[in-house]
């Protein structure tokens, strides 16, 4: 049985900085895995800018309620799981990603966790586990399931790699002229049909 293990922002739902960033107005915001290959280095850039200009969770959350699946993402997910099981990873957090998973109709999702102060503020992240998604792959091919991976940003390429099939899907140009082998594409029809062509 083919499992599929999909990133979440970029390929079913816009990325969650940068909603934040045009509604704060804080340029910095802006960066993502796209941009940027250390997670760590990423996160902390981002905790340091919320704490200097005294944003929490809340702030976050109510820019999140506002965001909407990526046009399209709904109907993939719905045909892709007709056929196969779907698994979203994804280095968003618990307190961010359950009110997108409703809109997309409930996937299972493997994410990460804030650590919270009791006045609201966002002091830390904690990590499922280091370099999760492709653990998650490798541990999903370690009991029987064959998988399929596809994501857009530099923390999505070692699943991509690890899967038995993998793929980019609206992946920045930096990303695809670096990775030539990795087949990409940047409609869901595209990569429904790829996915079919691999999961028969």
């Amino acid at each position: 049985m083919y499992v599929v293990c999909l990133d979440l922002e970029g390929v079913l739902t816009p990325e969650i900085w940068i909603a934040f960033s045009e509604e704060t107005g804080i340029p910095e915001l802006r960066l993502t895995t796209r941009d940027v290959s250390d997670y760590d280095v990423l996160m902390k850039k981002r905790l340091g800018i919320l704490a200097e200009h005294s944003l929490g969770l809340r702030d976050v959350q109510n820019t999140i309620a506002k965001v909407n699946p990526l046009p399209g993402s709904r109907e993939f997910l719905d045909e892709l799981r007709e056929f196969c099981q779907v698994i979203i990873l994804s280095d968003t957090f618990t307190q961010f990603a359950l009110p997108l998973m409703k809109k997309l109709g409930m996937p299972a999702i493997f994410c990460n966790s804030l650590i919270v102060s009791p006045e609201g503020r966002i002091t830390g992240y904690q990590l499922r586990q280091q370099d999760g998604k492709f653990h998650a792959v490798k541990a999903l091919k370690s009991i029987g399931f064959q998988t399929i991976a596809a994501g857009d940003s530099f923390n999505d390429l070692a699943m991509i790699r690890e899967a038995d099939a993998g793929f980019l899907f609206r992946a920045p140009q930096h990303i695809i002229a670096d990775n030539p082998q990795i087949p990409a594409f940047t409609g869901y029809d595209e990569l429904l049909n790829a996915i079919k062509g691999v999961a028969g």
